[in-house]
Protein backbone atom coordinates (compact mmCIF):
# COMPACT_ATOMS: atom_id res chain seq x y z
CA UNK A 1 0.00 0.00 0.00
CA UNK A 2 1.52 3.30 -1.42
CA UNK A 3 2.41 6.09 1.38
CA UNK A 4 -0.32 8.87 1.62
CA UNK A 5 -0.28 12.19 1.14
CA UNK A 6 -1.72 14.63 3.90
CA UNK A 7 -1.02 18.13 2.60
CA UNK A 8 0.60 19.57 -0.53
CA UNK A 9 3.25 22.34 -0.31
CA UNK A 10 4.72 23.77 -3.52
CA UNK A 11 7.58 25.93 -3.17
CA UNK A 12 6.61 29.21 -5.41
CA UNK A 13 3.40 28.33 -5.63
CA UNK A 14 0.69 30.75 -4.07
CA UNK A 15 -2.01 28.55 -2.09
CA UNK A 16 -5.50 29.84 -3.39
CA UNK A 17 -7.30 27.99 -1.08
CA UNK A 18 -6.70 24.46 1.25
CA UNK A 19 -10.33 22.72 1.45
CA UNK A 20 -11.26 19.35 3.43
CA UNK A 21 -9.78 17.36 0.69
CA UNK A 22 -8.13 19.40 -1.41
CA UNK A 23 -5.00 21.55 -1.97
CA UNK A 24 -5.64 24.45 -4.77
CA UNK A 25 -2.93 26.60 -5.84
CA UNK A 26 -2.92 30.06 -7.76
CA UNK A 27 -1.63 30.19 -11.50
CA UNK A 28 -3.02 33.08 -12.46
CA UNK A 29 -5.63 32.41 -15.10
CA UNK A 30 -5.85 29.11 -14.37
CA UNK A 31 -5.82 26.59 -11.19
CA UNK A 32 -4.62 23.35 -10.10
CA UNK A 33 -6.32 21.64 -7.72
CA UNK A 34 -4.36 18.54 -5.70
CA UNK A 35 -6.92 16.18 -4.03
CA UNK A 36 -4.97 14.46 -0.52
CA UNK A 37 -5.42 11.42 0.81
CA UNK A 38 -7.48 13.75 3.61
CA UNK A 39 -11.10 12.35 4.41
CA UNK A 40 -13.81 14.38 6.11
CA UNK A 41 -16.94 13.57 7.76
CA UNK A 42 -19.18 15.63 10.00
CA UNK A 43 -17.84 18.82 9.53
CA UNK A 44 -14.41 17.66 10.05
CA UNK A 45 -11.24 16.53 8.63
CA UNK A 46 -10.11 13.10 10.11
CA UNK A 47 -6.59 12.50 11.58
CA UNK A 48 -6.33 9.89 9.93
CA UNK A 49 -5.52 9.45 5.95
CA UNK A 50 -6.69 7.13 3.30
CA UNK A 51 -4.57 5.50 0.94
CA UNK A 52 -5.61 6.22 -2.94
CA UNK A 53 -8.17 8.63 -1.69
CA UNK A 54 -6.70 11.60 -3.86
CA UNK A 55 -6.24 9.44 -7.12
CA UNK A 56 -9.40 7.89 -6.84
CA UNK A 57 -11.23 11.09 -6.96
CA UNK A 58 -8.97 13.09 -9.26
CA UNK A 59 -9.09 9.61 -11.94
CA UNK A 60 -12.76 9.06 -11.61
CA UNK A 61 -13.69 13.19 -11.96
CA UNK A 62 -11.46 12.67 -15.18
CA UNK A 63 -13.27 9.86 -16.73
CA UNK A 64 -16.68 11.30 -15.97
CA UNK A 65 -15.24 14.70 -17.22
CA UNK A 66 -14.48 13.14 -20.46
CA UNK A 67 -17.46 10.92 -20.41
CA UNK A 68 -20.45 14.01 -19.80
CA UNK A 69 -18.87 16.54 -21.64
CA UNK A 70 -21.33 16.68 -24.35
CA UNK A 71 -24.04 17.03 -21.84
CA UNK A 72 -22.24 20.75 -20.10
CA UNK A 73 -18.71 22.38 -20.50
CA UNK A 74 -15.98 21.35 -17.50
CA UNK A 75 -13.32 23.15 -15.69
CA UNK A 76 -11.14 20.18 -16.38
CA UNK A 77 -8.09 21.05 -18.68
CA UNK A 78 -5.60 18.27 -18.32
CA UNK A 79 -4.22 15.84 -15.88
CA UNK A 80 -1.29 15.10 -17.32
CA UNK A 81 1.79 16.58 -15.20
CA UNK A 82 3.97 17.10 -17.94
CA UNK A 83 2.06 19.25 -19.82
CA UNK A 84 2.03 21.82 -16.94
CA UNK A 85 3.43 25.21 -17.04
CA UNK A 86 6.78 25.13 -15.15
CA UNK A 87 7.77 24.51 -12.43
CA UNK A 88 5.56 22.16 -11.69
CA UNK A 89 6.49 19.09 -13.97
CA UNK A 90 9.38 19.07 -11.48
CA UNK A 91 6.85 17.97 -8.74
CA UNK A 92 5.84 14.56 -10.99
CA UNK A 93 6.17 12.51 -8.14
CA UNK A 94 3.89 14.02 -5.91
CA UNK A 95 1.43 15.33 -8.51
CA UNK A 96 0.84 12.10 -10.43
CA UNK A 97 -2.34 11.11 -10.74
CA UNK A 98 -4.02 13.47 -7.74
CA UNK A 99 -3.90 16.75 -10.01
CA UNK A 100 -5.82 18.42 -12.31
CA UNK A 101 -5.25 21.70 -14.26
CA UNK A 102 -8.17 23.53 -14.21
CA UNK A 103 -9.82 27.15 -15.80
CA UNK A 104 -10.56 29.11 -13.09
CA UNK A 105 -14.26 30.21 -12.37
CA UNK A 106 -16.83 31.91 -10.26
CA UNK A 107 -17.69 29.42 -8.48
CA UNK A 108 -21.74 29.62 -7.95
CA UNK A 109 -22.43 29.27 -4.03
CA UNK A 110 -25.19 26.42 -4.44
CA UNK A 111 -24.93 22.63 -4.71
CA UNK A 112 -26.72 20.71 -6.99
CA UNK A 113 -27.99 17.57 -5.49
CA UNK A 114 -29.86 15.02 -7.14
CA UNK A 115 -31.53 12.15 -5.42
CA UNK A 116 -32.63 8.49 -7.27
CA UNK A 117 -33.32 7.20 -3.75
CA UNK A 118 -34.18 8.01 -0.17
CA UNK A 119 -30.85 8.07 1.46
CA UNK A 120 -29.09 10.35 4.20
CA UNK A 121 -30.17 13.98 5.26
CA UNK A 122 -33.00 13.89 2.16
CA UNK A 123 -34.25 10.07 4.71
CA UNK A 124 -33.89 12.29 7.79
CA UNK A 125 -35.82 14.97 6.40
CA UNK A 126 -38.56 12.82 4.93
CA UNK A 127 -39.42 11.36 8.24
CA UNK A 128 -39.26 14.83 9.84
CA UNK A 129 -41.59 16.57 7.48
CA UNK A 130 -42.71 13.86 4.44
CA UNK A 131 -40.95 16.49 2.50
CA UNK A 132 -37.05 17.03 1.23
CA UNK A 133 -36.12 20.55 0.05
CA UNK A 134 -39.89 21.45 0.17
CA UNK A 135 -40.53 18.90 -2.44
CA UNK A 136 -43.77 16.76 -1.14
CA UNK A 137 -43.24 12.87 -1.54
CA UNK A 138 -45.83 10.32 -1.14
CA UNK A 139 -46.16 8.66 2.27
CA UNK A 140 -45.06 5.54 3.77
CA UNK A 141 -41.72 4.92 1.88
CA UNK A 142 -38.55 2.96 3.15
CA UNK A 143 -35.05 3.95 3.62
CA UNK A 144 -33.41 3.36 0.38
CA UNK A 145 -36.40 3.00 -1.75
CA UNK A 146 -36.08 4.45 -5.15
CA UNK A 147 -38.00 7.45 -5.75
CA UNK A 148 -40.38 7.46 -8.31
CA UNK A 149 -38.23 9.91 -10.53
CA UNK A 150 -35.01 11.64 -9.43
CA UNK A 151 -35.57 15.08 -7.58
CA UNK A 152 -33.57 18.12 -7.79
CA UNK A 153 -32.68 19.17 -4.15
CA UNK A 154 -30.09 22.11 -3.64
CA UNK A 155 -28.17 22.66 -0.43
CA UNK A 156 -26.46 25.78 0.27
CA UNK A 157 -23.39 26.11 2.97
CA UNK A 158 -23.97 27.47 6.20
CA UNK A 159 -21.32 28.98 8.54
CA UNK A 160 -20.23 26.36 10.00
CA UNK A 161 -19.54 24.60 6.60
CA UNK A 162 -22.47 22.16 6.82
CA UNK A 163 -24.86 21.60 3.79
CA UNK A 164 -28.36 22.93 4.09
CA UNK A 165 -31.00 21.68 2.19
CA UNK A 166 -32.90 24.31 0.76
CA UNK A 167 -36.02 24.83 -1.83
CA UNK A 168 -35.95 25.63 -5.22
CA UNK A 169 -36.82 28.88 -4.78
CA UNK A 170 -34.42 29.70 -2.09
CA UNK A 171 -32.07 28.91 -5.27
CA UNK A 172 -33.44 31.13 -7.51
CA UNK A 173 -33.32 33.99 -5.36
CA UNK A 174 -29.66 32.90 -4.49
CA UNK A 175 -28.56 32.62 -8.70
CA UNK A 176 -31.46 33.49 -10.55
CA UNK A 177 -34.35 31.89 -12.55
CA UNK A 178 -33.16 31.22 -15.04
CA UNK A 179 -29.09 29.89 -14.03
CA UNK A 180 -31.58 28.37 -11.60
CA UNK A 181 -33.09 26.53 -13.80
CA UNK A 182 -30.48 25.60 -16.39
CA UNK A 183 -28.51 23.85 -13.15
CA UNK A 184 -31.25 21.92 -11.87
CA UNK A 185 -31.82 20.51 -15.66
CA UNK A 186 -28.22 19.89 -16.70
CA UNK A 187 -28.05 18.63 -12.95
CA UNK A 188 -31.00 15.83 -13.61
CA UNK A 189 -29.64 15.30 -17.11
CA UNK A 190 -26.18 14.00 -15.70
CA UNK A 191 -27.53 12.02 -13.09
CA UNK A 192 -29.53 10.12 -15.57
CA UNK A 193 -26.95 9.44 -17.97
CA UNK A 194 -24.45 8.53 -15.50
CA UNK A 195 -26.71 5.80 -13.18
CA UNK A 196 -27.66 4.30 -16.74
CA UNK A 197 -24.40 3.65 -17.41
CA UNK A 198 -23.23 2.83 -13.66
CA UNK A 199 -26.29 0.38 -13.84
CA UNK A 200 -24.65 -1.44 -16.44
CA UNK A 201 -21.94 -2.05 -14.02
CA UNK A 202 -23.51 -3.57 -11.05
CA UNK A 203 -23.86 0.02 -9.11
CA UNK A 204 -26.42 2.23 -8.08
CA UNK A 205 -26.25 5.90 -7.76
CA UNK A 206 -28.33 6.69 -5.12
CA UNK A 207 -27.75 10.35 -5.03
CA UNK A 208 -24.98 12.53 -6.20
CA UNK A 209 -23.94 16.61 -5.94
CA UNK A 210 -22.44 18.90 -8.49
CA UNK A 211 -20.72 22.56 -8.19
CA UNK A 212 -21.01 24.89 -10.95
CA UNK A 213 -19.20 27.92 -11.83
CA UNK A 214 -19.07 30.78 -14.39
CA UNK A 215 -16.75 31.52 -17.05
CA UNK A 216 -17.53 34.82 -18.56
CA UNK A 217 -21.32 33.72 -19.27
CA UNK A 218 -20.95 30.41 -19.86
CA UNK A 219 -22.06 27.68 -16.75
CA UNK A 220 -19.19 25.19 -16.55
CA UNK A 221 -18.67 21.94 -14.37
CA UNK A 222 -16.41 22.17 -11.57
CA UNK A 223 -14.81 20.63 -8.43
CA UNK A 224 -15.00 17.01 -8.68
CA UNK A 225 -18.36 14.38 -10.20
CA UNK A 226 -19.63 10.91 -9.36
CA UNK A 227 -16.63 10.43 -6.82
CA UNK A 228 -17.00 8.28 -3.32
CA UNK A 229 -17.12 11.74 -1.26
CA UNK A 230 -19.52 13.57 -3.98
CA UNK A 231 -21.84 10.34 -3.99
CA UNK A 232 -23.51 7.31 -2.82
CA UNK A 233 -22.57 3.84 -4.27
CA UNK A 234 -24.31 0.83 -3.08
CA UNK A 235 -23.66 -2.65 -5.32
CA UNK A 236 -26.68 -3.78 -7.10
CA UNK A 237 -26.72 -7.33 -5.77
CA UNK A 238 -26.57 -6.17 -2.29
CA UNK A 239 -29.37 -3.48 -2.47
CA UNK A 240 -32.49 -3.95 -0.41
CA UNK A 241 -34.77 -1.40 0.44
CA UNK A 242 -35.54 -0.57 4.49
CA UNK A 243 -31.94 -0.36 5.60
CA UNK A 244 -29.09 1.50 4.95
CA UNK A 245 -27.28 -0.73 2.15
CA UNK A 246 -23.54 -1.32 2.19
CA UNK A 247 -21.84 1.36 0.10
CA UNK A 248 -18.42 2.01 -1.91
CA UNK A 249 -17.82 5.53 -1.03
CA UNK A 250 -17.44 7.95 2.38
CA UNK A 251 -20.92 6.25 3.89
CA UNK A 252 -18.29 3.52 5.43
CA UNK A 253 -16.75 6.53 7.45
CA UNK A 254 -19.64 7.81 8.61
CA UNK A 255 -21.27 4.75 9.77
CA UNK A 256 -17.88 4.04 12.19
CA UNK A 257 -17.97 6.91 13.00
CA UNK A 258 -21.42 7.11 14.18
CA UNK A 259 -20.82 3.57 15.75
CA UNK A 260 -17.70 5.08 17.70
CA UNK A 261 -18.88 6.83 20.85
CA UNK A 262 -17.33 10.15 19.29
CA UNK A 263 -19.62 13.14 19.83
CA UNK A 264 -18.95 14.94 16.61
CA UNK A 265 -17.95 18.26 18.46
CA UNK A 266 -14.94 17.26 19.83
CA UNK A 267 -11.99 16.41 17.26
CA UNK A 268 -12.29 13.66 15.90
CA UNK A 269 -10.46 10.13 16.59
CA UNK A 270 -8.03 8.26 14.67
CA UNK A 271 -9.48 5.98 12.25
CA UNK A 272 -8.47 1.76 13.18
CA UNK A 273 -5.93 0.11 11.17
CA UNK A 274 -9.02 -1.93 9.24
CA UNK A 275 -11.35 0.79 8.89
CA UNK A 276 -8.43 2.90 6.77
CA UNK A 277 -7.81 -0.32 5.03
CA UNK A 278 -11.36 -1.57 3.92
CA UNK A 279 -12.15 2.47 2.84
CA UNK A 280 -9.19 2.41 0.51
CA UNK A 281 -10.27 -0.85 -1.12
CA UNK A 282 -13.96 0.32 -1.03
CA UNK A 283 -12.70 3.77 -2.92
CA UNK A 284 -10.48 1.52 -5.31
CA UNK A 285 -13.22 -1.30 -6.26
CA UNK A 286 -15.74 1.63 -7.18
CA UNK A 287 -12.94 3.07 -9.35
CA UNK A 288 -12.26 0.12 -11.04
CA UNK A 289 -16.08 -1.39 -11.64
CA UNK A 290 -16.69 2.03 -13.28
CA UNK A 291 -14.30 2.53 -15.48
CA UNK A 292 -13.41 -0.74 -16.34
CA UNK A 293 -9.59 -0.42 -15.66
CA UNK A 294 -7.19 -2.87 -13.84
CA UNK A 295 -4.69 -0.30 -12.01
CA UNK A 296 -4.45 3.30 -10.94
Amino acid sequence: MEVPVGQIELEGIPLFKRGKVRDIFDLGDKLLIVATDRISAFDFVLPSLIPYKGKVLTQLSKFWFEQLAYIVPNHLITTDVESFPDPLPQYRSLLEKRSMLVKKTRILPVECVVRGYLAGSGWKEYRQTGKIGGIKLKSGLKEADRLPTPIFTPATKAESGHDVNITFKEMEKIVGKTLAKKMKEISLKLYQKASLYALSKGIIIADTKFEFGLEGDELILADEIFTPDSSRFWPLASYSPGQSPPSLDKQFVRDYLESSGWDKNSPPPPLPQEIIEQTSRRYLEIYYLLTERKDL
